[in-house]
This record gives structure tokens, C-alpha cells and sequence, in this order.
């Protein structure tokens, strides 16, 4: 996928979202395991990637979610992340979504000249049931970044936010279920009460995604492939689009953006009913949707 950076593969289990890991399910496919961690070959300088015309192939205003079959905290990558974290220093003009179970971590893997944060990193902590949110929001608000979300998947028990949104830190929240073998219930009645505390407080809440067990009123419905699951969360009608994320992106030099030079990201038909189009880059134009 186009709007997902890599640099490391490989994860240690640490909480109870972690239990039917997709990167574990998947690298079994392949006869790999999860849990050997290494650093990606092609992968890792992907942001800085140019096409023949010498352009990045990654164009300014897209958003990057980093490390999706690790955690970019991990103990274990502590040895790449100042070469990352210079990759990211250079592409001012990117959002990267960094995403962690392991807040407790990040104050000590900060760069040097954080400061008080970076305008292109948006940081998000999993909060897959009421006793990580509780663990993880707060360690969250007390760190220096200019932009914060949570993410609640898989999402696994019912989770209450309503006095972290308080803080008027959180920007937005993303709610998906859990999918592939082992996959645990998501209860609309849980995804509802998130949206209508983000609804309260104006925060932008993405429904993306049912997981493959979905429950409501009480109700199990059995619901197969990640498109199916995205279609049938946007049908739920329970995303809401809080107040705009602005993030102040630039040229590597600090000069602005001209807005006409922004990346303007492309929707196909079946994207308009989809659950993950409010936090996606848009339709890559493969062809696989051409009938």
C-alpha cells in the first residue's frame, strides 16, 4: 500500500491486543515468524524514494502510517530509529502517523532537537480496552507532540474517553475490529458511545472497520474480508468529521506549501462507501476494482 512506511518488521506480544496479532497470522502464512524482528532492505528509505523524474514518489500532504507490522518504539529497533527519525526530519512536508503500545518508552527515544514536537509526526496510542486506555491516553497527553489520537483496535472491550477529550489534545480516534483467526466480538454498542463522546468534544472519530465479529442488539454476525468489514462500518453512519487536523507542513528548507501542491488524493466508486476513507491517501489506481 501506498500510504504505509516500513522500516522494521517484526514485534514482541506486550498487551491483550496483541493476541491474535495480523502480523503473526499473516508471517504464519509465509512459514515466517512474528516475533523475528529485522530491519526492511527496500523499505527503509521508502519516504525518501524518487521516481526517474527525480520527484519523491510519496508527494507532499500524504500521510504515512509507519510501522504497520511493528511498533516504531519497539526496544528492539532502538538501533534504527535515529536513522528514521533523520528521514522524517527530511520530509517536513509528509504527516507520519506513528502508532505505539508502548508510550512509556517514547519520552527517551525523542530526538534531540524535538523540542516541543514536529508540525509532520500525528501520534496515536492503542487503546484496545478500557484498562490500556487508561494506561496509555495519560502517558500521551504528558508528551511534547504537536498532534495526538488514539486508535481502539482491535477493538476488544468497551471503552470510555469522555475525560481524556477533555484535555483538548486528542485530534482524532479510529475504531476497527479484530480479524482472522482467534478474532475477538466488537460491539456496536461500544463503537457507538466512542463516536457519540468524539461527537460531543468535535473530534474526528473513523469507524474503518466491523473485524470479522460483530455484534448488535445482541446479534452476531460473521462478517468476511476486510472490504465487506469497511463497508459495512461506513453504513453504520457512526464516523463522524470533528474539527480539521492542521498540520503546518513544509518545504525541508521552511518555506510553505502552495495549497495547489498539496497531494490531492483520488476516490474511486467503491471508495465512497468505504469505511477507511476518512484517514485514507486514496485509490492507488491499480485496476483491481475495472470490472
Amino acid at each position: 500500500m501506498h500510504d504505509i512506511w516500513n522500516p522494521w518488521h517484526g514485534c514482541k506480544k506486550c498487551s491483550e491486543g496483541c493476541e491474535n496479532c495480523y502480523m503473526y497470522f499473516l508471517d504464519a502464512q509465509r512459514g515466517r515468524n512474528g516475533a523475528d524482528i529485522y530491519r526492511t532492505k527496500v523499505g527503509f528509505k521508502y519516504p525518501l524514494s524518487k521516481d526517474r523524474s527525480g520527484h519523491y514518489k510519496v508527494k507532499s500532504g500524504e500521510q504515512l502510517r509507519v510501522c504497520m507490522t511493528s511498533d516504531f518504539f519497539l526496544e528492539e529497533a532502538d538501533g534504527w530509529r535515529d536513522e528514521a527519525w533523520n528521514i522524517i526530519r527530511q520530509r517536513p512536508d509528509v504527516v507520519f502517523f506513528l502508532l505505539t503500545k508502548r508510550p512509556q518508552r517514547v519520552r527517551d527515544c525523542l530526538p534531540s532537537d524535538w523540542d516541543d514536537g514536529w508540525e509532520n509526526v500525528f501520534f496515536n496510542v492503542s487503546c484496545e480496552n478500557q484498562r490500556r486506555a487508561d494506561e496509555r491516553i495519560p502517558i500521551l497527553l504528558s508528551l511534547p507532540f504537536k498532534h495526538k489520537g488514539i486508535m481502539c483496535a482491535p477493538f476488544i472491550g468497551s471503552v470510555s474517553i469522555k475525560e481524556y477529550l477533555k484535555s483538548g489534545q486528542l485530534e482524532q480516534v479510529i475504531c476497527d475490529g479484530e480479524n482472522y483467526a482467534g478474532a475477538r466480538p466488537c460491539h456496536y454498542e461500544w463503537v457507538k458511545q466512542l463516536s457519540d463522546e468524539c461527537k460531543e468534544f468535535g473530534v474526528t472519530f473513523a469507524f474503518i472497520g466491523t473485524g470479522r465479529r460483530f455484534v448488535k442488539d445482541g446479534k452476531l454476525y460473521q462478517i468476511e474480508g476486510s472490504e465487506l468489514q469497511a463497508n459495512q462500518a461506513y453504513k453504520s453512519g457512526l464516523s463522524f468529521q470533528g474539527k480539521p487536523i492542521n498540520f503546518k507542513l513544509t518545504r525541508q528548507l521552511g518555506f510553505k506549501i502552495a495549497n495547489e501542491n498539496f497531494y490531492k488524493p483520488y476516490f474511486g466508486e467503491k471508495c465512497q462507501t468505504c469505511g477507511m476513507k476518512p484517514i485514507c491517501n486514496g485509490c492507488t489506481r491499480c485496476g483491481k476494482c475495472e470490472p
